[in-house]
């Protein structure tokens, strides 16, 4: 589903983001789908939501993250033809429903659902609010700072930075094959959604991208959340530090707005970042009400 909708209000963003209701998406036409290996048995398949990782070893699958009910039985599907093998564990970077909505398709399935404890807390949490805690499969392993697991002969680490797009995002690192799953840490390219209800903080986001620039090396391939362009979900450490320049250009340039005197209604009357023209399309507003709203303290 197209994020166009969400820029009216942060308020509407994060009712549509959190917690998708599954008739909505069994009338959605089903997209074409792309599942493909990026390397060492570790690739990604994309549809409709946020970029899903996946592992093919040796005496099981792992899956990152799982997209929506209609989409999720596709990588199902894919991984299957692979061999006849377990769902070891089905892994979330966050609790947003275009990431976890697809979790409900692993039940029966995924051996363990892993995820930071604040995202737990968040899916939760939303899908109460939106009455459709049936509708869900909640992470029944939780971690704080960090989580471990071998898998075949790959060695899965996952990673907490402290609040970023929202409380909860944690990231995953296939050690051998050398890639990492960052969720919706990165946005390449494309505006992104901050969740502020759910605990995101642009300046801590910014230090938890300088962290993973320096943790990994040249050679580290990483899986993007979300890109502009859909060929461009996997990137290297030159497109960490781009986003990561964003987020910086982006507070500077409200922080520079406030203190000019301009309203947030002014503020929002932007249609790019200065210093950041490759961030494009729509959902500017988005990165705009949060900046305005943090440096403010609101």
């Amino acid at each position: 589903m197209e994020r166009r909708n969400f820029i009216k209000s942060s308020a509407l963003a994060m009712a549509l983001l959190s917690v998708y209701k599954a008739d909505v998406f069994a009338q959605q036409k089903s997209l074409s789908y792309n599942f493909k290996t990026l390397r060492n048995n570790v690739g990604i398949f994309t549809e409709q939501g946020g970029t899903i990782g996946w592992l093919n070893s040796s005496n099981g699958f792992v899956v990152v993250d799982a997209q929506f009910p209609a989409s999720a039985p596709h990588v199902i599907e894919e991984l299957k033809k692979l061999g006849e093998k377990p769902f070891k564990y089905l892994i979330n970077t966050h609790h947003h429903g275009d990431h976890t909505a697809g979790n409900i398709a692993f039940k029966g399935l995924a051996e363990k659902v892993v995820a930071h404890q604040n995202s737990l807390v968040n899916q939760k949490r939303a899908a109460e609010k939106a009455n459709n805690l049936d509708q869900q499969l909640l992470p029944d392993t939780t971690f704080g700072t960090g989580w471990k697991a071998p898998v075949g002969d790959e060695k899965i680490s996952a990673y907490y930075y402290g609040s970023a797009h929202t409380n909860g995002d944690a990231i995953y690192h296939f050690e051998n094959a050398n890639i990492v799953h960052v969720g919706d840490l990165v946005s390449n390219r494309k505006f992104p959604y901050i969740d502020r209800e759910n605990g995101a903080h642009i300046g801590n986001w910014i230090t938890a991208l300088d962290k993973i620039h320096q943790q990994f090396d040249k050679d580290t391939m990483f899986i993007f959340g979300h890109s502009r362009e859909p060929e461009k979900v996997t990137g290297n450490k030159a497109d960490v530090k781009a986003f990561q320049t964003y987020l910086q250009n982006l507070l500077a340039f409200v922080g520079g707005e406030i203190k000019a005197g301009k309203t947030k209604d002014d503020i929002l009357k932007a249609t790019t970042i200065p210093n950041a023209p490759e961030w494009q399309g729509e959902g500017i507003q988005r990165s705009l009400i949060a900046a305005y709203d943090e440096l403010k303290g609101a």
